[in-house]
């Protein structure tokens, strides 16, 4: 299934960028990101959207990037997500619409809709109306969450969420903060909740050489994942430069400029880790 372009603020839902591509200012009018809280959510902010994808849960899915997050991690590689007024303005109706011509083929394709950013729990409104959307559809649905705002997500909310993939940065409270900006707190408690409420979650962990490769770091993380038995897969993501260039583009100082991709190696090693402390890990 091909991208699909839009004029801004046109009520449609495809955008004309990849996730892989930078998003230009395109709401100018649209509020600072720190403080937004839009529980009704009739319109929303899109960085993109792409369809086809393998890599954001099970099968083939679409995969809505919302604008918009609190955390600033130093292996970001969409700094062009992280204010609202670098997305375009979509209604929620338009949305829901086009998600309706995906169906039929996602369905085929064993996929679903996943919502990614950014940070989904942002846009509150805007993410549980998608959400509750795609389930009246019959589609899967995914969150693709780093848990820092897993507070806003009452139960209602999750009950419209069938995998949350859950960024975790760290174990270590004190690189998890230097990595992103923000305490690992909020995490850690939206973890917890969703292992009582039995949630799947697949735990994602960026494998940075040098940064987050730390044998004691590693096994931190996968001594709290472990007894977790609604983790399904702890799923170690190697780091690449591919949003290299959006830092350059955007005027920010990008503190891995100099860090090389993460090796096939490296990857099996922190993988074997994983298992070895009792988590399912890929």
């Amino acid at each position: 299934m091909p991208r699909h372009d839009l004029p801004p603020d046109t009520g449609g839902l495809a955008v004309s960028v990849s996730r892989h591509e930078l998003g230009a200012i395109r709401s100018p009018e649209a509020p600072e990101t720190e403080g937004f809280t839009d529980e009704i959510g009739k319109f929303g902010y899109v960085h993109s959207l792409e369809t086809g994808s393998m890599v954001d849960g099970p099968g083939v899915r679409a995969t809505l990037f919302l604008a918009g997050c609190m955390l600033r991690c130093q292996y970001c590689h969409n700094p062009d997500t992280w204010h609202l007024k670098r997305g375009t303005r979509v209604t929620a109706d338009a949305a829901i619409a086009r998600l309706c011509d995906f169906a039929p083929a996602l369905h085929a394709m064993s996929g679903g809709l996943t919502l990614s950013g950014g940070e989904p729990l942002v846009q509150i409104g805007f993410s549980r109306r998608i959400f509750a959307a795609a389930k009246q559809l019959g589609l899967h649905t995914a969150l693709d969450t780093s848990g820092f705002l897993g507070a806003r997500a009452d139960d209602a909310y999750l009950n419209h969420v069938d995998l949350v993939l859950l960024d975790i940065k760290s174990g270590d409270p004190a690189l998890y903060r230097r990595l992103t900006g923000v305490d690992i707190a909020p995490t850690l408690r939206f973890a917890e909740r969703l292992a009582a409420l039995g949630k799947p979650v697949w735990v994602r962990y960026v494998l940075v050489p040098g940064l987050t490769d730390e044998p004691a770091h590693v096994r931190a993380l996968a001594r709290l994942v472990a007894p977790m038995r609604n983790v399904e897969w702890v799923e170690v993501l190697p780091f690449h430069q591919m949003g290299a260039f959006k830092w350059r583009a955007l005027g920010l100082d990008y503190p891995l400029e100099e860090t090389h991709p993460c090796t096939a190696e490296l990857a099996a090693q922190v993988i074997a880790q994983f298992r070895d402390e009792g988590c399912r890990a890929r």
